[in-house]
C-alpha cells in the first residue's frame, strides 16, 4: 500500500509540463455543437489518443503535454474535420463544423451507436436493441452476438472454456447455476453495456481463461430526475411475467439510481437417455423437470462528484429467489437381444429452494491532472445464504416392491469479500504504466440432513447427509506498461497470484484437502495500424497470455448427491487447477472486430466425467477429473453494415477444433472434435417509430465437455413500436421460431456408451411495455431530441 500511495503522489506531482487546451465546437451560425466527439492524436504517437465530448455549450477541455496534435471532430449531421493544432501553453481554440449537404429541411439525423465496437483489448456491445425482446439479463446475454450459453448456465466466448462473469468490474465468484439465477432476476434495461474481453490483460484476474464478460449497470447520468416503468410476459408451454421500476437522478454533484423488479418464470426440460452396460443391457431413462420460480430484485446506488477529478460511489443490490422444481424420471432396463424388461421404476423428486443474494459495494476514483491518469479503489461484500428441501419417492414397478420415500434439507451460506486498487499513470518517454493489488476471499459452510422412511420409521441416509466447509483466499498484484515503438503499440506485463484453498468434510466421513501455490501470468499485447481502406483504419493485434482455471467449491466437495436410482454425483477434492497458454491474432476495421485466429494449449485440464461403478452395473457417478492436455484451435470472423441507415446487420462465424490427450478411467484418451457456429443480428427501420429485429445462431457438431452434440440453434424476431412522443415502447417478440434450440448428444468415453436428447421451453411469444418519464434541467431541453431524432422521410 505504501508503494501505491507513493505512486499516487508522483501522479499528482507530474503536471508541471502539462497545458490546458480549451476547445469550442460551433457551426457556421456560431451556435454551439453539443455532444461532438473530439479526439486528439499526438503527431509523434498517433496510437495514443485522448477523447472527450463537447458539453451543452459546445465546450471541451484537455490537459496535454506541449506538442503538435491532430484533432479529429465528428458530430451527427456534420462533416468530420481533421486539423493540426500546436499546444505550447494554455490555449483556447474554436473549431467550426460544416453541415452535411444531405441534412435537408424536414429531415433530422439519427445518432446511432454501433451494436458491436472494439476498444483496445475489449469488445463493447450496446444492449439497447436487444432489450425489448428480453425478459431478464440472462436472456439478453443469450441474444448477444458471439456469446453462447449452455443449459447448465455456463457462458462461452471464443473457446470451450466458460467465461468469467463480472458485474461493474467485480468478478462473481459463484457456481454457474447461482450466476444464472442472479442474471435471470436482473432487469435487462438496467444494463448500460456489455464488455467482452476475450484476451484480458494482466489487470484482470488470471482465472479468465475462457475470457471475461463484464456487465456494466446503468447509473443516473442524465441531468434531472428520470425513470421508466416496464412490464411484460412471454409464453411457451409455460409462462414468464415481469414488472419493474427504474429511477435515476442527477444534479451534477450527486447522481443516484434505484431499480425494483419482480419476475415470475417457469420452464421445463425433457431429457431422454439410452445407456448400454454389461455388454448388451440397455438402460432407458426419460426425465421431465419443471422449474417454476419467482424473484424480487432491488438495487440502489449513488455517486458523489465534488469536482471533475473525484468520484465516490456506493451501490447495493439484493435478490430474493424462490423455486419449486418438480422432476419425474422413468427408468427401464431391457435385455439387449430380447428387449424384455428386467426392471422398471419411477423416481419423483420435488425440490424447494429459497435464497438471497446481497451485494454491497464502495468505490472511489481520482483522476490525475494529466489525461488518462487515475487511481481507483473498490470494495465489495457478497452474502449468499440458501436453504433447500427435497422430497424423494421411488416407485418400483418391476420387480414390484414397496415404494421408498425419502426427504431432507440442506442449508448453505457463502460469504465473499473483494478489495482492489488500480493506478494508471503516464511517465516520461510516453510509457503508460498500470499497477494494482487485489484480494478475493470466500467462506462456505454447508450442511445436509437426509433420511429414508422405512416401515413408518425415519432412517438416516448416510450417503447424502453431509457437513462441509471451504475457504478460498486469492491475493494478487500486477504491473504492466504500454508504449508506442515506431508505430507499434506494445503492452506487456505480468500478474502474480497466491492461492490458498482449504476444504474439510466432517460427515459422512472426515477428510480434508489444502491447495497453496503462487503462480505468475505474463501478458503481451501488440497492435499497429496497417492501412486505410475507403477511409477506414485497418488495425492488427497480437496477444499472448497465460491463465488459470481453479475448481469451483462445488467441484471439490466429495459428498455424493443422488440424481436418480442409477446416477449420483460428487466432487473431487484431489482436483488440480488447469493452466492455459493463449495465442491470438486479430484484425479490426474502424474499431469493429472482423477476424481472429488463436490457439489454446491447456495442461491438467479438468472436465465433468461420467464413470461406471462396475462395467456390469447400471450405477454410474458423475464427477470432475484432471484428464491431461487439450489443444484448441479457433477462428472467428465478423462482418457488418454500420448503423445509421434504415437497415444494418452484424453476422459472424466461429470455428473450434479440440484435441484431447490423456487418461480416462486409467486408460489412454484420444478425443478430437471440430464445431462451427454462426450468429447474426439484423435491424430494419420500417418507419421512424417502428423497428423489426432478427437475431439467431446455429451450432454444427457442437461440444459440451466430452458430450458430442448434434446441430442446433435458434432464430428470434422482435417488433418494436414507439408511442406517446417516443416516451413509450411496445415490443412483440418470438424466440426460437422453429423450435430448433434442442439437441441430441452422444457420450462414448471409457466404459460409458450413451446417447440422448434434450429440449426445454425455448419457443416463446412475448410482449413488453416500457414507459419513460422524467423532468430534466433546462439546459438539456431541445438537446435530447437531437440525440434521439430519426429520419422524417416516411410516414407513421
Amino acid at each position: 500500500m505504501k508503494c501505491i500511495i507513493a505512486a499516487f503522489f508522483c501522479l499528482t506531482a507530474f503536471v508541471s509540463s502539462a497545458q490546458n487546451l480549451h476547445l469550442k465546437i460551433i457551426n457556421p451560425a456560431q451556435q454551439p455543437v453539443p455532444f461532438a466527439t473530439v479526439t486528439l492524436f499526438p503527431e509523434k504517437d498517433s496510437t495514443q489518443k485522448s477523447t472527450n465530448r463537447s458539453d451543452a455549450a459546445g465546450m471541451t477541455n484537455f490537459t496535454l503535454a506541449p506538442g503538435t496534435y491532430q484533432a479529429r471532430v465528428s458530430s451527427v449531421g456534420y462533416i468530420n474535420i481533421n486539423q493540426m493544432i500546436v499546444v505550447e501553453q494554455a490555449t483556447e481554440l474554436t473549431l467550426t463544423l460544416q453541415p452535411e449537404t444531405k441534412a435537408l429541411k424536414g429531415v433530422t439525423i439519427v445518432a446511432s451507436k454501433p451494436l458491436v465496437r472494439q476498444e483496445d483489448d475489449k469488445t463493447i456491445v450496446d444492449p439497447e436493441p436487444l432489450v425489448p425482446a428480453s425478459t431478464n439479463a440472462y436472456e439478453l446475454l443469450e441474444k448477444t452476438p458471439g456469446v453462447f450459453a449452455d443449459q447448465n448456465g455456463n457462458v462461452f466466448l471464443s473457446s470451450t472454456s466458460a467465461a468469467a462473469i463480472f458485474i461493474n468490474g467485480r468478478e462473481q465468484r459463484m457456481s454457474a447455476a447461482d450466476i444464472a439465477t442472479m442474471l435471470k432476476s436482473l432487469p435487462p434495461n438496467a444494463i448500460a453495456s456489455i464488455e467482452v474481453l476475450r484476451t484480458p490483460s494482466a489487470r484482470y484476474d488470471a482465472s479468465g481463461g475462457g475470457g471475461i464478460i463484464n456487465i456494466i449497470l446503468k447509473k443516473g447520468v442524465r441531468i434531472g430526475m428520470t425513470g421508466s416503468v416496464n412490464l411484460g410476459m412471454n409464453q411457451g408451454r409455460y409462462g414468464n411475467q415481469f414488472a419493474g421500476l427504474t429511477l435515476n437522478n442527477n444534479n451534477r454533484k450527486w447522481s443516484s439510481f434505484a431499480n425494483l423488479q419482480y419476475n415470475h418464470r417457469n420452464n421445463y426440460e425433457q431429457l431422454n437417455t439410452d445407456r448400454v452396460f454389461g455388454g448388451d443391457t440397455l438402460l432407458r431413462q426419460a426425465a421431465r423437470t419443471s422449474y417454476p420460480a419467482q424473484s424480487v430484485y432491488a438495487a440502489f446506488g449513488t455517486t458523489f462528484s465534488p469536482n471533475k477529478r473525484v468520484d465516490l460511489s456506493y451501490d447495493g443490490r439484493i435478490t430474493l429467489n424462490q423455486s419449486d422444481n418438480r422432476s419425474t424420471n422413468l427408468s427401464v432396463i431391457e435385455a439387449g437381444n430380447t428387449k424384455n424388461q428386467l426392471a422398471k421404476n419411477i423416481a419423483d423428486v420435488t425440490t424447494g429452494n429459497k435464497g438471497l443474494v446481497l451485494v454491497q459495494g464502495l468505490s472511489a476514483k481520482l483522476k490525475g491532472r494529466k489525461e488518462g491518469d487515475e487511481w481507483t479503489t473498490d470494495l465489495s461484500y457478497t452474502l449468499l445464504p440458501s436453504s433447500l428441501h427435497q422430497d424423494f419417492l421411488t416407485t418400483y414397478l418391476l420387480p414390484q416392491r414397496p415404494a421408498l420415500p425419502a426427504n431432507g434439507k440442506q442449508e448453505r451460506g457463502v460469504q465473499q469479500f473483494q478489495a482492489q486498487t488500480n493506478l494508471v499513470h503516464k511517465i516520461a518517454g510516453g510509457i503508460r504504466l498500470e499497477t494494482g493489488l487485489k484480494t478475493t476471499n470466500i467462506w462456505l459452510d454447508s450442511k445436509a440432513d437426509f433420511a429414508y422412511t422405512i416401515n413408518g420409521n425415519m432412517v438416516p441416509d448416510k450417503l447424502r447427509t453431509n457437513r462441509y466447509r471451504y475457504d478460498e483466499h486469492i491475493h494478487a498484484g500486477y504491473l504492466q506498461g504500454s508504449k508506442n515503438l515506431k508505430g507499434i503499440v506494445v503492452k506487456a506485463g505480468a500478474r502474480v497470484e497466491h492461492t490458498r484453498m482449504e476444504g474439510r468434510q466432517q460427515v459422512p466421513y472426515d477428510t480434508a484437502f489444502r491447495i497453496q501455490r503462487t503462480d505468475a501470468f505474463p501478458y503481451v499485447y501488440l497492435s499497429r495500424n496497417l492501412m486505410r481502406i475507403a477511409g477506414y483504419d485497418l488495425k492488427a493485434y497480437l496477444v499472448y497470455r497465460r491463465t488459470i482455471n481453479r475448481p469451483a467449491y462445488e467441484y471439490l466437495n466429495p459428498a455424493p448427491k443422488v440424481i436418480d436410482p442409477y446416477l449420483y454425483e460428487s466432487g473431487n477434492p484431489a482436483l488440480r487447477p488447469q493452466f492455459t497458454q493463449n495465442f491470438e491474432a486479430n484484425v479490426s476495421v474502424d474499431e469493429r472486430p472482423i477476424i481472429a485466429v488463436g490457439v489454446n494449449n491447456t495442461k491438467d485440464i479438468f472436465s465433468q466425467v461420467v464413470y461406471q461403478a462396475d462395467t456390469s452395473s447400471a450405477l454410474t457417478y458423475r464427477t470432475y477429473d484432471n484428464l491431461g492436455t487439450n489443444k484448441e484451435i479457433y477462428f472467428r470472423a465478423l462482418g457488418a453494415i454500420p448503423p445509421g441507415k434504415r437497415y444494418f446487420f452484424v453476422a459472424g462465424v466461429q470455428y473450434n477444433h479440440n484435441l484431447y490427450a490423456g487418461l480416462y478411467e486409467t486408460k489412454p484418451l484420444s478425443f478430437s472434435r471440430a464445431s462451427w457456429t454462426v450468429f447474426t443480428f439484423h435491424s430494419f427501420k420500417i418507419n421512424k417509430l417502428t423497428t423489426l429485429n432478427m437475431n439467431g445462431f446455429a451450432r454444427f457438431k457442437g461440444q459440451l465437455q466430452f458430450y458430442e452434440l448434434g446441430s442446433f440453434g435458434a432464430l428470434n424476431f422482435s417488433l418494436n413500436r414507439q408511442l406517446l412522443q417516443k416516451k413509450m415502447t411496445l415490443g412483440f417478440s418470438i424466440n426460437d421460431v422453429f423450435f430448433t434450440n434442442n439437441n441430441s448428444f452422444v457420450l462414448r468415453q471409457g466404459s460409458i456408451n450413451a446417447k440422448g436428447y434434450r429440449e426445454n421451453d425455448s419457443r416463446r411469444f412475448g410482449i413488453t411495455l416500457r414507459y419513460n418519464f422524467g423532468l430534466r434541467k433546462k439546459e438539456e431541453n431541445g438537446l435530447m431530441n437531437m440525440m434521439t431524432a430519426e429520419p422524417n422521410t416516411t410516414g407513421n
